[in-house]
């Protein structure tokens, strides 16, 4: 068994999105400062798709700027993980009929506030890579009980 890290083929990189709550969304606003937020996210096929209310993150789309998504996965005590990322354009969906539909996807931001603009992103381009199980890996540490606090 190989314990290189591995690429992954596109499909792959879709199915283990669609296991995953939350990814990231980076931009770069127009001085070139990089942004990077947690969105909660589903899947539209190819596509995550996830609300957001108005501010830098829906400003970069309006403008057209390059969106780049990204989520993972790890297990620490295993060592192993996975990261896929997409790159593309994103929209904020206008029409009424796939607003409704994308609406209808399991889609629940945690956050209680509104997030009425759902976005989309196309993506050019869908890489991935994991870092395969290591054989005998599961990590494990010893507590001496008498370092524990009542």
């Amino acid at each position: 068994m190989s314990t290189e890290l591995q690429a992954l083929d596109e499909e792959t990189c879709l199915s283990l999105l669609r296991g995953v709550p939350v990814g990231r969304v980076a931009w770069c606003a127009e001085d070139g400062t990089a942004s990077i937020l947690p969105v909660n996210f589903v899947m539209d096929g190819a596509a995550p798709v996830f609300r957001t209310a108005p501010g830098s993150k829906l400003d970069a789309v309006r403008a057209g700027r390059p969106l780049t998504f990204e989520a993972d996965d790890l297990e620490p005590a295993l060592r192993t993980a996975w990261s896929v990322l997409l790159t593309g354009t994103a929209e904020a969906v206008t029409d009424p009929s796939e607003v409704e539909r994308l609406a209808s996807l399991p889609l629940a931001p945690w956050p209680d506030s509104p997030r009425p603009f759902l976005v989309r992103l196309t993506p050019d381009k869908i890489t991935g890579r994991r870092i395969p199980l290591h054989p005998g890996g599961v990590s494990t540490e010893h507590i001496d009980p008498a370092d524990e606090s009542p």
